[in-house]
């Protein structure tokens, strides 16, 4: 058992004070990025966002800098620059042109009238709209919203994305504060992800965000919005018809997973942690914008099922938005640790049975995505290799996860004791904390904390090396144990085997009492029945008819697994609850397996996706709508 204390040295420096990041154009080197103020107005008419960004910058480039490149998009128009070497003095006209950049972006270069001496402060004002439909800014049509009355605007930062809400230093690299000023039509409500919310006049909004965060932590939303308090430092969000169920399911839930956060991981520092329930068509569970998260509308099963799921999000309050990997090469610092301290406040709450179950559930969609990838696709590695030109948002998938867990739950396996290696984790937010790090940072400060597993080389233990971990593709080498979990498993994997009998016991499958099963043992119950699927003719039918709190089912979970097990047996008599379910959200992790477990399927199955795509695609998230069409038109085809 290692036994640690942080060390006392000076401030470190950064690994990640060298890092590259291939997917920004911008010169984030060569300048310092203080603070940005965003001056917007939202025009639903013309799904046009107008204004002004202004930045503060410091010169860091040694010999000066002449030139200053943000990343920008075809989608975001610049009529204006300016330089104002005064916080109030003159503005001089700046030239500017549009450099291409990549798929998803272009670079907007600066000429200054003289290069910036280094260490010089300035400010540079872009008047600047967003017109349409951009990958950074999604405008609804009110029949995408859950009222259906009012139309919605919002922003999606992560991975890439921002650069086409407004010019920035597009780079988890980089933090910054800001503030901003939205002007909304009559009626309309702005939210954004800040500590601060001030309502000023009847149309305009302004917000502050007094922490340093990463460009695409800056959320924006705005439509037919009300609130609910759900705690001492907790709201919900959601349009007006949504916010009762909303106050419902998280009443008193939130603050709990927030102390039990801090009481492992250190202070909680953003203030308020407030809920947004985004339109159906988010393609996301959630998203850690700080202060404010955005989360599926799916999450609001009617039972308190789905509650946990946010435990996620909360835990990105300290990984990835207080500590935040480099470049997204390093993406599984952001996530790897999340799950981890997801885990972990999970079996402080709800006991290790629970949680182990949870990660089981987390294993087997990995083991599913390596089968699928390959396990020796280079996309499971820990540390991805982007190159040029190539999105981030494309390398997505379990690995950083649930890969990222796994070596997560190893760096504690050799510490030997938990209470320790809580220890650390607090150590180590506490270290980075309004910082960007790869994992040589991470390493380095676990070693130099417990200096006995340093002395015994455990970063190079043979099939187990540190550099192994990172740079290999394949399965996780070391698992962690989940045996605490099998007094939940075993009776679902003993159901499971019972449905895939040729002739069905009836009495011993009644004899099992699922109606006391949480969400995710009913989950692992459904990925066996999927793994043994198809089942035998007729059992199908019996199954949904034996379970209609699974085949009925209003948690989105249920529903998903449920529709991928009706299409593994061809079950056409309720292919339209796949319909239903892909025409009521639009949450990737959601969309996308049913996709494929369609066009895996009968000819009945493939007509399905194609109508259901036809039907759905106006009302679905862009980056959706391009991962579908990959789906539909193999390679090669």
């Amino acid at each position: 058992m290692a036994s640690g204390g942080p060390p006392g040295r000076a401030p470190r420096a950064l690994h990640s004070a060298r890092a590259v990041d291939v997917a920004s154009a911008s010169s984030f080197r060569d300048f310092q990025l203080l603070h940005v103020h965003l001056d917007l107005r939202a025009d639903f008419g013309s799904r046009t966002l107008s204004g002004s960004a202004a930045l503060d910058l410091r010169c860091l480039a040694p010999a000066g800098a002449a030139e200053l490149r943000l990343d920008s998009h075809p989608s975001l128009e610049v009529t204006a620059a300016a330089l104002r070497r005064e916080p109030s003095g003159p503005e001089e006209p700046v030239r500017f042109h549009v450099r291409p950049f990549a798929r998803y972006g272009s670079a907007l270069c600066l000429s200054f009238p003289q290069p910036r001496p280094a260490g010089e402060r300035f400010q540079v004002l872009l008047t600047y709209r967003v017109v349409g439909a951009g990958p950074g800014v999604c405008w609804l049509a009110p029949e995408q919203t859950a009222g259906k009355e009012k139309p919605f605007v919002y922003t999606q930062g992560q991975a890439v994305l921002n650069r086409a809400f407004f010019p920035c230093f597009d780079t988890p690299a980089v933090k910054y504060t800001y503030s901003a000023l939205i002007e909304v039509p009559d009626g309309f409500t702005a939210v954004m992800s800040a500590d601060t919310w001030e309502k000023r006049g009847p149309n305009t909004f302004f917000f502050q965000m007094c922490q340093p965060i990463p460009s695409y932590l800056v959320a924006l939303a705005i439509g037919d919005l009300v609130s609910a308090e759900v705690g001492p430092r907790s709201r919900v969000w959601a349009e007006p018809c949504l916010i009762g169920a909303a106050k419902e399911e998280y009443d008193g839930v939130i603050e709990e997973f927030l102390a039990t956060g801090e009481k492992l991981f250190g202070p909680y520092v953003w203030g308020r942690y407030d809920l947004l329930f985004m339109p159906p068509s988010f393609p996301f569970g959630g998203m850690e914008n700080p202060c404010l998260t955005f989360v599926t509308p799916c999450l609001l099963a009617g039972d308190r099922s789905l509650a946990d799921v946010i435990i996620h999000e909360i835990s990105h309050s300290w990984f990835g938005n207080l500590v935040t990997n480099a470049n997204w090469g390093e993406f599984w610092l952001n996530e790897g640790f999340t799950m981890y301290a997801q885990r972990r406040i999970s079996t402080v709450l709800f006991g290790a049975a629970y949680t182990c179950l949870e990660a089981a559930t987390g294993r087997a969609l990995l083991r599913q995505h390596m089968d699928i990838a390959g396990e020796e696709n280079p996309l499971n590695k820990l540390r991805v290799v982007i190159e040029p030109g190539v999105d981030p948002d494309d390398t997505y998938n379990e690995t950083p996860y649930e890969k990222g867990f796994c070596f997560v739950s190893y760096l504690a396996h050799l510490v030997g004791d938990l209470d320790q290696f809580d220890k650390f984790l607090k150590a180590y937010v506490d270290e980075f904390k309004f910082q960007s790090i790869l994992a040589e940072d991470l390493l380095d400060f676990y070693l130099e904390y417990f200096p006995e597993l340093k002395a015994r080389r455990v970063d190079a233990i043979p099939g187990f090396e540190f550099d192994r971990w990172l740079n290999t593709p394949g399965w996780p080498p070391y698992l962690p144990d989940l045996s605490p979990g099998d007094s939940l498993m075993k009776p679902a994997e003993a159901l499971a085997q019972l449905w895939a009998a040729e002739k069905l016991d009836m009495k011993a499958i009644e004899a099992v009492a699922i109606s006391a099963w949480k969400t995710y043992q009913l989950v692992y119950f459904l990925d066996k029945i999927l793994q043994k699927s198809p089942l035998p003719p007729g059992n199908m039918k019996k199954l949904g008819d034996t379970y209609p709190r699974i085949s009925q089912a209003r948690n989105a979970e249920l529903r998903l697994r449920w529709g991928q097990i009706v299409l593994k047996n061809d079950h056409q008599e309720d292919f339209w609850k796949v319909r239903d379910f892909l025409q009521s959200q639009g949450k990737q992790k959601y969309t996308l397996p049913l996709y494929h477990a369609m066009m895996g399927g009968s000819e009945a199955a493939r007509t399905l996706a194609k109508e259901t795509f036809a039907a759905t695609a106006p009302q679905l998230h862009s980056n959706v709508v391009h991962y579908v069409q990959q789906v539909l038109t193999p390679k090669g085809t």
